[in-house]
């Protein structure tokens, strides 16, 4: 179905989303002459700043920022310039596609792409998370049982090397092999500077169903049906994911494109940016409908459900907590100050209550074993909401392609299940613990585990598990010198 003759509607509805605060323009270029000599400037402080490095120190961003859950060495005094790598250099409706430099922000590339009734096939839930950042370290969304992961919509990018050369690469030609082993490299083969995605046509609203089950085996059948029909009791299927509560409530999230807010039986679109808060609404109704800029920041507002943690979810705190300040990068820097200053374990040592572990983690299950692994994940950990969303590699007229660094199985349905808290550290047990034993339930139900938060595997299993030898040869040949912090060393030892 298209959509393209909604475009008017579209842009009146979404218009807004070209300013991010108030007073706050979206970094943009126009596609122009000025906006290609911009990025050509860019590019050569970004240069020239590799060749002021040191040849006996490591290559690494001079960035502060992340949406990394690992606990990480202090930035280093001198590092790659990459300040003016946060922007859309041009968007063309026609071929629909978008050139994008690497530390553009999603939030900063959906303005500009929306303004065209355009999105990027998959957009990861957070707003400040990178495009280059999802691509070198994986993302995920409602739509990636049909389109896959972020990595899978790029045509080509411009890749600064660890011996310092900007390489253009794509699934052909003579960096095809750096191109399919940069997804989940984390920086240690190079950054992107440039990236050309493919993009997808939007409607302005997205209509919503919340299907509750009070079964397990019954939630993943439904995952695997809707994800092979793209249909659910007639009714057409874009999106899906779903939220456990508990192994006899769950629900799956069914999203469909809308022209008009009356084709979802409402009068009116929801707004979760202020008072309401999205995930409290699965439970409360069975339909709803959102405009498509809100829809795909919808677990922004409150960081999925971890605002709470804050308080941001007391209806007093949230009248007076600015609306600016309501959104997970906001909560994130919370959290960093938490692992910096340990105010939190004080005061729970001072009221004679455990340590706790951080258990935040996203891992993909095999659809036919992710019952039995929330059963397991639940008797074992019991940390509750869970977020689950389906996913597979995107089905190509070419065929799917491979990815070494984090090899799913091609025509294979996973559902990825999200969970981010802590649990006490029990007596007898260590910080790490759980982790652990999360890592080998990931392994014993033939998943595989996300790497941006803690990971404990030893060497040998991360290098069987993420592709070793074959990252070892791209390592090799384009980071001859291994300026460039390695795989493992940076993912596990957080170095």
């Amino acid at each position: 179905m298209s959509f393209v003759g909604g475009a008017q509607s579209a842009r009146r509805l979404i218009g807004h989303a070209l300013t991010i605060e108030r007073g706050t323009t979206v970094p943009t270029m126009a596609g122009s002459d000025t906006a290609q000599r911009r990025h050509e400037e860019a590019v050569s402080a970004l240069r020239e700043s590799y060749a002021a490095i040191p040849a006996d120190q490591p290559v690494r961003l001079a960035k502060r920022t992340s949406n990394l859950f690992r606990r990480r060495s202090a930035a280093p005094t001198v590092g790659l310039e990459v300040a003016g790598l946060d922007e859309v250099i041009a968007v063309d409706p026609e071929a629909r596609t978008a050139d994008v430099q690497g530390m553009c922000t999603y939030e900063h590339l959906v303005a500009a792409t929306l303004a065209h009734d355009l999105m990027p096939l998959v957009v990861p839930q957070l707003k400040t998370i990178t495009l280059g950042g999802a691509i070198s370290g994986l993302g995920i969304e409602s739509p990636s049982f049909r389109n896959g992961l972020p990595h899978e919509s790029v045509i080509e990018m411009d890749v600064l090397t660890g011996a310092g050369e900007i390489v253009t690469c794509g699934p052909d030609g003579p960096h095809a092999d750096l191109f399919a082993a940069f997804p989940n490299s984390y920086g240690s083969l190079g950054y992107a500077v440039r990236i050309r995605i493919e993009l997808e046509p939007v409607a302005p609203y997205v209509a919503l169903r919340h299907v509750q089950f009070s079964d397990l085996d019954a939630l993943t059948d439904a995952v695997d049906t809707v994800c092979r029909t793209k249909a659910w009791c007639g009714e057409a299927v874009h999106f899906v994911d779903g939220v456990f509560f508990g192994p006899t409530e769950s629900y799956l999230t069914l999203g469909g494109w809308a022209t008009e807010v009356a084709e979802s039986g409402l009068l009116s679109a929801s707004d979760y940016t202020r008072q309401q808060i999205y995930y409290t609404s699965i439970r409360e109704r069975s339909r709803d409908v959102l405009t498509v800029h809100d829809y795909l920041w919808r677990w922004d507002t409150d960081w999925f459900w971890c605002s709470g943690a804050f308080g941001a979810q007391n209806p007093r705190v949230r009248r007076l907590w600015p609306k600016r300040w309501l959104r997970s990068d906001v909560y994130h820097r919370l959290v960093g100050l938490e692992n910096r200053f340990g105010l939190y374990g004080r005061l729970q040592r001072m009221r004679g209550r455990p340590e706790v572990e951080r258990v935040i983690q996203d891992v993909e299950i095999p659809v036919d074993r992710a019952a039995e692994f929330l059963r397991w994940f639940d008797a074992n950990v019991s940390m509750r909401p869970v977020w689950l969303c389906p996913v597979s590699l995107r089905q190509r007229a070419d065929g799917a392609r491979e990815w070494p660094l984090y090899p799913l199985e091609t025509g294979q349905l996973y559902v990825n299940v999200g969970f981010w808290g802590t649990v006490p550290i029990a007596p007898g047990r260590h910080d790490g613990d759980v982790n652990r034993m999360v890592e080998h339930a990931v392994a014993d139900h033939d998943g595989h585990k996300s790497l941006y938060s803690d990971v404990f595997y030893d060497e040998d299993t991360f290098d069987r598990a993420y592709g070793g030898k074959a990252y070892r040869v791209v390592k090799d040949q384009y980071d001859p010198g291994h300026r460039l912090t390695g795989f493992y060393q940076k993912v596990v030892r957080s170095q």
